[in-house]
């Protein structure tokens, strides 16, 4: 099972195949060669700093509904 993280893209970087995307507030660069459509403003499920598969943006809000009750458990603990 992955843990893919919801991201959203912000800026691509053509050049090296890579996309600058925010996961809960945190950029960072990811690899995108695996999506070869991807656009900026799609949302992208990260694993392992590579994009595997663009989301909708319903999907999308689920998943960090989801993540962000995760991390609240995980500090409560």
């Amino acid at each position: 099972m992955c843990l893919g993280v919801p991201a959203k893209v912000i800026m691509i970087n053509n050049e090296n195949r890579t996309a600058l995307v925010d996961s809960f507030g945190v950029p960072r660069w990811v690899g995108i060669t695996l999506i070869p459509d991807v656009k900026v403003d799609d949302y992208v499920l990260i694993h392992a700093g590579y994009a595997l598969e663009k989301i909708d943006l319903q999907e999308a809000e689920e998943r960090i509904k989801l993540w962000e009750e995760l991390l609240t458990l995980e500090e409560e603990s």
